[in-house]
This record gives structure tokens, sequence and C-alpha cells, in this order.
């Protein structure tokens, strides 16, 4: 259990977010930010507080409009920024186009992990999610160990799950990893897709596998085409899996948005890769063996992040 963990967003993220750590008990107090009004933040946190006599928590809570709120947090899960939704006509932005005004939020979440808890380990959930991880890079020049993004997590849940349902098998026996940058062009590891230990074309044919790969890079934009809004639940039980992996220091495998600096031919961009996860963070980056096929799509995911990146680096 942490001291206090800090929360910035009080969306339906922020929410889920603030649910979970009151249940698992992760933090002596969970502390909510969020600047608009009515006040959302103390709202969500007062709801969820007033059951803990029925669910046995003894997690506190701060909350409020005012950043002050997550002070001294050992660590801050960022949701902030504007979500997809839909259009009158039926589409919706993609992440990148988001980027405008997710960095203006970004440059005022920064200022105040750097006022109020500079020591904190942040994991960023807003999007577009590498590009984000970056410009919270440059504002706050943490240890590379401390600053991480949420995207390989939720991506290759959706890829297992995909697969599980394919083959009609649990879940749990489902192993899978998605790297690259969290868009279009992530790149679902099918090399490594294992079932019970067993290779993933054992259970699903080619052609399945091509639809479920096709399936998780989209499957953001499925889940706001049929809610009107960006997934929730799913991304926040995915940062609640990173998170635990530091609380508890497990060592745990996990995909993340991390630095890399020379790591797969990469140097100084946020690229989903298998990292190692403790109490100090990113504990190791795992370098893995791809098929050339899979090296190609990675090289074109990279293309992607390092244009994103390009555009915040162009924007002061």
């Amino acid at each position: 259990m942490l001291k206090k963990i800090a929360l910035i967003g009080g969306g339906n993220i922020g929410g889920v977010l603030v649910h979970e750590i009151f249940q698992r008990k992760l933090a002596r107090t969970v502390a909510l930010v969020d600047v608009k009004g009515p006040d959302v933040a103390k709202g969500k946190c007062l709801d969820i507080a007033e059951a803990t006599p029925i669910i046995n928590s003894d997690v506190l809570f701060e909350a409020g409009k005012d950043y002050d709120v997550i002070k001294d947090a050992d660590m801050v899960i960022n949701t902030a920024g504007v979500p997809r939704t839909v259009r009158p006509d039926g589409t919706f932005p993609s992440r990148e186009e988001l980027l405008a005004v997710n960095l203006q939020i970004t440059d005022k979440v920064a200022g105040a992990i750097k006022q109020f808890c500079p020591d904190a380990i942040v994991i960023s959930i807003a999007n577009p999610l590498d590009a984000i991880v970056y410009r919270l890079y440059q504002k706050l020049n943490p240890p590379k160990h401390k600053l991480m993004g949420m995207a390989g997590a939720l991506d290759s849940a959706r890829y297992r799950y995909f697969v599980a349902n394919a083959a009609g098998v649990s879940v749990d026996n489902v192993e899978a990893m998605v790297l690259g940058g969290h868009g279009d062009d992530m790149v679902p590891i099918r090399s490594c897709c294992r079932i019970a230990g067993m290779p993933v074309e054992k259970f699903v044919d080619d052609k399945t596998l091509s639809a479920i790969e096709a399936r998780t890079r989209k499957a953001g934009g499925e889940i706001v085409g049929l809610i009107g809004v960006s997934a929730f639940w799913s991304p926040a039980i995915a940062a609640i899996e990173m998170a635990e992996a530091i609380i508890y220091d497990k060592k745990k495998i996990i995909p993340s948005c991390v630095l890399l600096e020379g790591e797969y031919g990469v140097k100084g961009l946020f690229v989903g890769v298998p990292v190692v996860l403790g109490k100090h963070g990113i504990e190791k980056i795992i370098e893995m063996e791809l098929t050339e096929a899979e090296k190609a799509a990675f090289a074109k995911s990279i293309e992607a992040v390092k244009k994103t990146t390009d555009e915040v680096i162009a924007t002061k």
C-alpha cells in the first residue's frame, strides 16, 4: 500500500480508478482532481467513500478542482484530456486529432506534478498516448524509470480476449503481446501468442488471426462507435494492473509505453515494448525477437509515433 495515489481527471476513467483503488486498498489516501465544474472529483470520491463500510475499506480521499490535492503523492495516474466522441455524422476523431487540445491540458498537468509531487511515479493514459507521454517527459524531465504510458497492457488484453473467444478457451490460457504505438499501426505479435504454452496457430487459423489482429488495432474505435465515447473500464483496469505491479513489487512483464534509448534500434521516442515493472517503476526493458514481418510492422508503427512526436516537439 502506498501513502498516496493521485488521479488527474475525474471523467469516466478517473471514476473507475477511484473505485478500484478504494476496493483494492492500494493507497492510504487517493486524491482526485478535476478542474471542471461542478465539483465532480469531490462528488465521485464521496459517493464511493460512503460505501467503504460495506466494502471494508479504510482508504481516505482528497478531492477538488485545484491541483494542490495531489501534493506529496507517491504515484500519479494521468487521465486528463478530451476523449474521442462521436460526431453528428457518425464519425469520430482519431487519437492524433486530439493532440492540440490535449497538449495544452498536459502542460498544466505537468506543471502541477512538478510543483506538488515531483518525485512521483507517473502512469499516463490520456490520448494520443505516445505523444502525451513524450510531452510529460519534455516538461518534467524525470528519471526514465518513473514515467510510462498505459497502452500495451490494454491492447494486449484486447488481443487476448479476441483470441480466447475464437479458440473457445479461457482468457487465462492466452498469452499475447501488442507492441508499438497506441494507434492504428500497433503491432500484435503473433509469434509470441500462446494458448496454454502452445502456438496460437494450433487453435486459430490464419484468416481468423488476421481478422483478430485488425480488430485489435481498431478496438478503441469500435467502443467509441458503440457507446459514443472512448472506452473507460478496460483502460482503467489496465492502468491498475501496472500500478499493482509497482506497488507490490511484482517484477511483472507488462508492455508499456517507455522511453527507448537504442533498444529495438529506436532512440528518443516513447514506444510500447515489454518491460519489467517493480517498486522502482520500469526496472528493465525486454527486447523481443520478432519475425521479419513483425519487424516491418514495428518499423511502420515507429514512423507513426515519430510523426506525432515531431508535432509535439514543434508545439511550444
